[in-house]
Order: structure tokens, then sequence, then C-alpha cells
């Protein structure tokens, strides 16, 4: 083979690779742009929780220990004349 041979066939070649990449972009409307944000798809919706969400309870007596000193302070405030906390 001769070197004019081996460069039409690469010019062929080419040819052939321009025309698989336009082809290409056609389909995809451009060439690929990277998008911003989250992907579409279900593998990225978040899951939902097992359960209601529990709450933490205060028992009677906890209750009643904070009710009590909350007295003591604001009766402190108001002896000594404080109009805030």
């Amino acid at each position: 083979m001769d070197i004019n041979q081996i460069v039409e066939r690469l010019r062929a070649e080419r040819n052939k690779l321009e025309a698989a990449i336009q082809a290409l972009e056609g389909v995809g409307g451009g060439p690929a742009a990277k998008r911003r944000g989250r992907p579409p798809g279900n593998a990225n919706k978040p899951t939902p929780t097992a359960g209601p969400k529990k709450t933490r309870g205060m028992s009677a007596a906890a209750r009643k220990r904070i009710a009590e000193v909350m007295r003591k302070r604001w009766a402190a405030a108001k002896k000594s004349g404080k109009k805030r906390l």
C-alpha cells in the first residue's frame, strides 16, 4: 500500500466518525452538557420514615419540679423589681 491509499482510508474513516458524532448530537439535542440540580429518577427520591416521629414526654414529677423552680424564679424577679427575666 502506498501512502495515498492510507491517507484516503484515514479520510474515509474520519468522515464516518464525523457522521456518527453528528447523529449522536442530533439525538441528544446538542453536545452533552452537565445538568444542574438533582437528577430525575426514583433512586433519588427520599424514602419515607418508618412511622410517626416519637416525641419525648415529661413525667408528672419532672413537670412539678420545673414548675416549682420557675415559681421561685418569678417570685425573686418580682421581689427585685425586674421587668424581664
